[in-house]
């Protein structure tokens, strides 16, 4: 008998402004700009791409290729997604050490999303 896999999708537990909060600020704290725009994508995907596209003032076919792979998008177009998820920017200090590895984005995510279920 063959086992069947779903994929992840981080969209479908991402159902609070403090989940989504904690989310993006993990995938920030990779340094990494591909692990931030995959995680804005999955909250544009978790409160609905079109709202967020019109929210932005972007088209909805101007967001997909934004969070497309191999996509540069402007500093001004990612404040105008982060301002139509109600998320702003905001800079501290880092702590010695830099950036958290991008697996722990996702295991944060996961037992996040796995706290909230067993409250």
């Amino acid at each position: 008998m063959k086992t069947k896999y779903s994929t992840f999708s981080a969209a479908d537990y991402l159902n609070s402004e403090e989940l989504i909060s904690e989310y993006i600020r993990a995938a920030a704290e990779t340094c990494d700009h591909k692990v931030l725009m995959s995680a804005l994508a999955e909250v544009a995907k978790a409160r609905g791409i079109t709202k967020v596209a019109n929210d932005a003032g972007l088209g909805r076919e101007s967001l997909y290729k934004t969070f497309a792979a191999g996509a540069h998008p402007r500093l001004e177009t990612i404040m105008a997604i982060m301002n139509a998820l109600n998320l702003r920017l905001t800079v501290e200090p880092a702590e010695p050490g830099g950036a958290i590895a991008p697996a722990a984005v996702v295991s944060k995510v996961k037992k996040a999303s796995a706290d909230k279920r067993t409250r």
